[in-house]
């Protein structure tokens, strides 16, 4: 047998997972990683217990597997994409906490760019709107603030990534500083055209090259583990940042297709092939995750409070008690009613971009219930996640492509049957569960495979991915359209 091991490193916890050649997982192990609340509006995480966990979650994957490392072809990595962290070269050990993705204490240096009038420029090179979300902004602030900083790093003597970047060096005893494409377009100072470092954009930022990792294709070489960690050497060779990660493990590696994966949070991305598109619907360009040096692109959405409204339901209404419950509640009612949710707890992500906007229930009557506010708080997710898809379709076509035709799920709350349901119900299109919903680590392995020869091609892959449930649509084009009608007015009712 062949197996394939990798490496998911996420916000709220590491984990790793062993897959056999046909994609399917041998085994699993996690561990949970503690959050860090300094201020508010900051968010970190400790360097040192993401490497921790990783490796340790690594070592009890292969014993549940029953397998040795020697047995293991390739090793990819996954990861949340703009958490940063910067570290001394010669020691290893980190000048400050990972500012995780989340953090918003850059956003200052936005104020200043935008300011500068550098908006246009950075969205034309990166595809990225300035936002303190990406990792550049990050890496300043920690050059500008901690003492002694912007010293050793104009010596040489300090390095920074992605919590890719970090695991590489730790794995490889500090002998590789390497990312892939993927998540260095994600930091604001990458060219997504060239796929190069932008030194434009690195003066802006005040940010010296010493710094930076090597680029490359995610599926290459990235080096070897070493032999004393997982008790033989294992050849890295797949790095994607999570939601990239997600649509390769999906097989959407042709323009037109899309997932959605269902978390705390929606993140929806269509690939658009060879072609950079700046998005006029509120989306962001990024780089896909890439065999080839040749770059590859996708248009990306964010929904802010996905799954978490149903833990809003459950901490905040005490509706349920558990998070499983919440399908059986909505079940309990034909419809929502009447109501609509609009969770805009922090605001509003794509496409609609309003910050100011803030979380409401409307249309309740007298005889509205816990029941229908649960049901409408569901289909909330639904009709967030179908304005994305619409805004994406929307700047397809605006270049001479096609709408998408089916949107594959992934995610914790894609085993909602409900959800998915009326997701397929608003949308028009099939919504399709594959038969293997870790996505984003089968992304990482497929991506490690094709490098080390265990996959021959993105067709082979594309045979191995199947369809565990396809949900079609059972509402008319102008019911669905009422609906999301009704769902636009009520977020405009949301801002203040």
């Amino acid at each position: 047998m062949t197996y394939l091991l990798a490496f998911d490193q996420g916000t709220s916890s590491s984990r790793s997972i062993v897959f056999n050649a046909r994609g399917q997982v041998v085994a699993l192990a996690q561990q949970e990683l503690t959050q860090h609340y300094p201020q508010p509006g900051w968010v970190e995480h400790d360097p040192l217990e993401i490497w921790r966990t990783q490796l340790a979650t690594a070592r009890e994957a292969l014993l549940k597997a029953g397998i040795s490392a020697s047995q293991v072809r390739a090793l990819g990595i996954t990861n949340q994409r703009e958490t940063t962290v910067v570290w001394n070269r010669r020691t290893g050990t980190p000048v400050h906490p990972a500012i995780v993705w989340q953090d918003r204490r850059a956003e200052p240096t936005c104020v200043s760019l935008r300011t500068r009038g550098l908006a246009p420029t950075i969205q034309a090179k990166t595809g990225l709107l300035v936002d303190a979300y990406f990792s550049g902004t990050k890496l300043k602030w920690i050059l500008d603030n901690v003492p002694g900083a912007r010293i050793q790093a104009a010596n040489g003597d300090l390095a920074f990534g992605t919590v890719d970047s970090w695991l590489i060096w730790n794995l490889t005893g500090g002998a590789v500083h390497a990312t892939d494409v993927s998540n260095a377009a994600r930091t604001m100072v990458f060219n997504v055209h060239s796929n190069q470092w932008d030194t434009e954009l690195l003066h802006a930022l005040d940010i010296p090259t010493s710094l930076l990792p090597k680029v490359q294709a995610s599926s290459s070489l990235f080096g070897e583990s070493r032999p004393d960690l997982l008790g033989a050497p294992i050849p890295i060779g797949g790095v994607a940042g999570d939601q990239q990660s997600a649509l390769f493990g999906q097989a959407c590696f042709t323009p037109g297709m899309a997932k959605n994966t269902y978390g705390t949070g929606c993140f929806m991305l269509m690939h658009t092939g060879h072609r950079f598109q700046t998005s006029t619907n509120g989306l962001i360009t990024t780089s896909a995750a890439q065999t080839t040096a040749q770059p590859e692109f996708a248009l990306e959405g964010s929904v802010f409070v996905g799954g978490a409204v149903v833990q809003w339901l459950r901490d905040g209404l005490h509706a349920i008690a558990s998070s499983a419950e919440v399908q059986a509640l909505a079940e309990s009612v034909p419809d929502a009613g009447g109501v609509m949710v609009v969770p805009a707890f922090t605001g509003l992500g794509a496409p609609y971009w309003k910050p100011d906007a803030r979380g409401s229930v409307l249309g309740l009557s007298r005889g509205s219930t816990l029941a229908h506010i649960a049901r409408a708080a569901l289909e909330s997710i639904a009709f967030q996640s179908a304005a994305l898809l619409q805004a994406m379709s929307r700047d397809a076509v605006q270049v001479g492509g096609a709408a998408v035709t089916e949107l594959r799920v992934d995610g914790g709350a894609c085993v909602n049957d409900l959800l998915m349901q009326f997701q397929a119900d608003v949308l028009g299109i099939p919504v399709v569960r594959p038969s293997i919903i870790e996505t984003s680590a089968l992304g990482a392995a497929y991506l490690a495979g094709l490098a080390t020869g265990v996959f021959g091609s993105t067709a082979e892959l594309s045979e191995l991915w199947q369809t565990e449930r396809s949900f079609e649509p059972t509402l008319t084009r102008e019911q669905a359209n009422d609906l999301m009608q009704r769902w636009e007015h009520a977020v405009q009712q949301t801002v203040f």
